[in-house]
């Protein structure tokens, strides 16, 4: 990797996001918890989510993550109160996809993904990156069970 894609993969917004995580506060009754762990880099994310009506209602996060973990789990946490299970997996599904395809930007509220764009040509960041949105969807996946057994 040459030092300057490395200047613009670590850009000042990923780098100012990855400072200023919202909601780093774990909850004390989650409806669901889920750690995830990236295996290439070892970077993990807990997820506490308290559900109504399938709408997330609170949300908590324990994040160790590279910078662009880090980025990725702020521009969740800014954006999830109110999001239903469909829309985290359509948030999921398409930053992987713009990841590994260089497909479109994920829908709002979750198109400040877009700064992560650059991440694509690195592979062994995709994880790190994912982490959040992998986590969330599980932990609403798991509300859904309970909710349906």
């Amino acid at each position: 990797m040459a030092e300057t894609d490395l200047i613009k993969l670590y850009s000042n917004r990923i780098l100012a996001l990855a400072a200023d995580i919202p909601r780093q506060q774990r909850l004390e009754t989650p409806d669901a918890t889920v750690k995830k762990r990236a295996p290439l880099c070892g970077s993990t994310v807990t997820v506490d989510v308290q559900v109504s009506d399938d709408k997330i209602i609170d949300y908590g996060q324990e994040v160790r993550a590279c910078a662009l973990g880090q980025a990725a789990a702020s521009i969740v946490g800014q954006a999830v109160i109110g999001q239903s299970r469909d829309q985290i997996h359509a948030a999921r599904d398409a930053l992987k996809a713009m990841l590994k395809d260089d497909g479109p930007t994920p829908p709002a509220p979750f198109d400040g993904l877009e700064v992560l764009r650059p991440a694509r040509d690195y592979k062994n960041r995709h994880a790190s990156i994912l982490l959040s949105l992998d986590a969330l969807s599980e932990a609403l996946d798991d509300v859904r069970k309970r909710d349906c057994a």
